[in-house]
């Protein structure tokens, strides 16, 4: 990285009279590395001679220069790109090695003089014809791979049809025998050449059917290995060509019939290499992924073996469902076949992974088949969140299958919304990786029936997470500590308390696998505090951070289709929750600022809350403590009680609920005026006193009987912050901005019909500038009130 320009300019020309040599060999070979090197140690591009990029060009073209050479050469055009001197053309190439390594470096060129369709037609071509002896299509294959992945449409049909025969071919004709290797013709090599054996299965069993990636050999032909390429790039291949209008299901087809003997009869293969390219790959194709799964039943001789079994199982399902959603009459043949698969696979957690292609299958068929696949549902939600969701490959895959089909889900199964709480143990143990894909999910999570629950799974997520850990802990333990505890000894320990009889309904409650609405969750308040031990925790941190944003979203999509008894439920609970939080201090902080942030909207949304929760908020806002432990919220439930107690919003309000109100509101702020505090007792937010002096005004402005006690109230705040006890508590600013709202209201109700105009302006008029926003506007209304009741001096009236 450190190398100079002119340092590499250098090196480059000492490269360049290498490869200029009569045999450039070793040493044009290490120089060519080390090149290499230099460029790409970097993420800034490196510039070389045009004549040396020239040089580079004719060396990999020639026939004369060793293999090693040219994939140097190669490697360093590749690094370069986009080049501009490029002057490589793959038209006239015969030789598949070479075309193999100037086709990589057309690739990387980014397609800016169509080099992305040049190369796929060199490709095919060579493919469709027959290749010299001792050249092979092996390397031309991912050449291709790459080609319909940047550009599928540079394929002419009649080319996509060379390659679909041919790709069928390879899939299903590959030699069952192993490869022969050469004697390398050593003393001790045998003078005749062995026979070659056949493959086995992973078992260790003698194949009797056609080739598989799965078939086991100690060497493998070239067509094998053709076999094995196809296979990789099959999925793609389809998805790409394969597509065309399905064919209708016969309509006197029975969905009950089995299908299986009749295909059996229909695609022998005689008669399917009468069928048009794609129908005739896609038949191969099946008959390779049936294949495939019933070879992922043999018990494997390795482990390896164990792991590629699963890896084919899950792409072979994925691509039957490709060819069923492609022509739909091989739907029949496939969902008896995948049904034997589920129930044979589903107890085995190993599989977990291969379940998501199958339940996606039956997502896309089972309407088409007329079967009922809700037991396929069913135990994928259930059993496999609560048992593998500390897999973080499993828990990525299993929520982007949700987040893929939650449309689909949401319109066809109940069991995806009741397995919500299931879900969300995947997002409690991978917090920051699957927050973005949960945002994505949750709006089809939530309706009337789920909402009040995911408030307060959302809200006990963090305790959700220790519990998980918790759990986990509690499974590995050896048996003989996995007694039961005396119930009349209480827990020292969150470990000893899982298996306590007095915590074990409330485990369960937190874990739980389904929806459980009836269920409450006031037994969470001992286990909260018995988790306070994890909040230090790393992921349970984690997971904190991702409340607030969720709950945001949660009140978001609530806020599009709530009515007004959900609104109301939810404004209770909001009120009672906020004393039940896990006990991370950050957590309850962000969670008060959503929360307070989100009752406004709330409020707007159904204004008759105010009167009709009036016990509730008059229980929460008559209580000091709230103002010291949860200002934010304490403020904005103030607020709503000064903006919505009122007749314009509700016909019920009567006087006798304003009067209420206020004595207890009246109460509150005399309380915390009335205080000494010492310099080391916490102060109640400016804001929430000069709040509080708003609110009354404007319930006084409704019932003008209680305008002079507010204003005798409001007179007195001058004595308030002129006192020693307080100017040591609240700073200058603060002090100032309570007098100037103390007297800018006391000035307003002198004048009561303009008060009640600002405060409570008709419904049935077009708002002013001032009645527009009233929490924005209040201030200019109080301001020109004071000027008109103070002119400054030498002013005309």
């Amino acid at each position: 990285r450190e190398i100079h320009e002119e340092e590499l300019r250098r090196f480059a020309g000492r490269v360049s009279a290498l490869l200029q040599g009569p045999d450039p060999g070793a040493e044009a070979a290490e120089g060519l590395r080390r090149l290499h090197l230099t460029v790409a140690a970097t993420k800034y591009p490196r510039r070389l001679d045009g004549k040396f990029v020239e040089l580079l060009q004719t060396v990999l073209c020639s026939p004369k220069s060793p293999e090693q050479v040219q994939v140097l050469c190669a490697a360093i055009l590749r690094e370069m790109s986009p080049c501009n001197d490029l002057i490589l053309r793959c038209d006239e190439i015969q030789d598949t090695k070479l075309l193999s390594l100037v086709s990589s470096v057309l690739l990387a060129q980014g397609n800016k003089k169509g080099e992305v369709a040049a190369v796929g037609q060199r490709v095919v071509k060579v493919l469709e014809g027959r290749l010299p002896e001792g050249q092979s299509a092996l390397l031309l294959l991912p050449v291709l791979a790459n080609v319909i992945n940047l550009s599928p449409e540079s394929l002419t049909k009649e080319q996509t049809d060379a390659v679909s025969r041919k790709l069928a071919d390879w899939l299903r004709y590959a030699s069952t025998q192993q490869g022969i290797v050469q004697p390398s013709g050593g003393f001790f090599s045998s003078p005749r050449t062995k026979q070659p054996a056949p493959v086995t299965e992973v078992d260790g069993a003698i194949a009797t059917d056609f080739f598989t990636v799965l078939s086991v050999g100690q060497h493998y032909t070239q067509d094998q290995w053709l076999n094995v390429q196809a296979f990789s790039m099959l999925r793609n291949w389809l998805l790409f060509y394969g597509g065309q209008e399905g064919k209708a299901p016969n309509p006197d087809d029975k969905p009950g019939m089995d299908r299986s003997v009749t295909s059996v009869v229909s695609t022998t293969s005689t008669s399917s290499r009468l069928l048009p390219p794609k129908e005739h790959l896609r038949e191969k194709a099946f008959e390779y992924c049936q294949r495939l799964i019933e070879q992922s039943t043999r018990r494997p001789l390795k482990k390896d073996d164990g792991d590629l079994q699963k890896a084919c199982l899950i792409e072979a399902v994925t691509i039957m469902d490709i060819i069923c959603k492609q022509d739909s009459s091989y739907v029949y043949r496939a969902v008896s076949f995948l049904k034997i698969l589920h129930g044979r696979i589903c107890g085995d957690a190993t599989y977990a992974r291969a379940l998501l292609p199958i339940a996606q299958f039956f997502l896309n068929h089972s309407k088409l088949a007329a079967v009922d696949s809700d037991a396929i549902y069913k135990h994928l939600f259930t059993d496999i969140p609560a048992q593998l969701f500390h897999n973080p490959s499993l828990a990525f895959e299993f929520v982007q299958f949700c987040k893929d089909n939650s449309q689909l889900f949401t319109d066809t199964s109940s069991i995806f919304r009741q397995s919500f709480p299931n879900l969300f143990k995947f997002l409690a143990w991978n917090s920051p990786p699957l927050i973005s894909e949960f945002v994505d999910l949750l709006p089809f999570l939530l309706d009337a029936g789920t909402a009040i629950e995911i408030f307060h799974l959302l809200l006990d997520l963090p305790c959700l997470t220790a519990a998980l850990d918790i759990q986990l802990r509690a499974a590995a333990l050896p048996t003989s500590e996995k007694a039961t505890s005396d119930p009349a000894v209480k827990p020292a320990t969150c470990l000893e308390a899982f298996r306590h009889p007095l915590y074990k309904s409330t485990f369960q409650h937190l874990l739980r696998t389904r929806s459980a609405p009836e269920d409450t969750p006031e037994s969470l308040i001992p286990l909260r505090q018995l988790l306070g031990s994890l909040a230090g925790n790393p992921r349970v941190v984690q997971c904190a951070e991702t409340v607030p944003v969720l709950l945001e979203l949660f009140f978001r999509v609530v806020a599009e289709s709530a009515d007004g008894s959900l609104i109301n439920q939810l404004v209770v609970l909001l009120l009672q929750r906020s004393d039940q939080l896990y006990e991370i201090p950050t957590f309850k902080d962000d969670v008060y600022r959503v929360l307070s942030s989100q009752l406004p909207m709330l409020c707007k949304l159904h204004p008759a809350l105010v009167v009709e929760l009036s016990t509730e908020i008059l229980e929460f806002s008559g209580a000091v403590s709230n103002i010291q432990s949860k200002e934010p919220i304490f403020t904005h439930v103030v607020w709503a009680v000064g903006e919505y107690l009122s007749v314009s919003y509700d016909k019920r309000c009567t006087v006798e609920q304003i009067t209420r109100f206020f004595e207890t509101l009246e109460a509150v702020l005399f309380e915390i005026t009335q205080l000494r505090p010492l310099a080391s007792t916490p102060s109640c937010a400016p804001r929430a006193i000069s709040v509080l002096m708003a609110t009354l005004t404007k319930l006084a402005a409704r019932s003008q009987d209680l305008i002079p006690r507010v204003s005798m109230f409001l007179s007195k705040m001058r004595t308030f912050v002129q006192s020693p006890a307080v100017t040591s508590v609240y700073c200058e600013e603060d002090l100032e901005e309570i007098l100037i709202r103390a007297t800018e209201l006391m000035n307003l109700l002198k004048m009561p019909s303009v008060a009640q105009f600002v405060f409570n302006p008709p419904m049935d008029v077009p708002s002013t500038r001032l009645q527009k926003e009233v929490n924005d506007s209040l201030p200019l209304a109080l301001r020109m009130v004071t000027h008109l009741l103070e002119p400054a001096p030498g002013c005309t009236p």
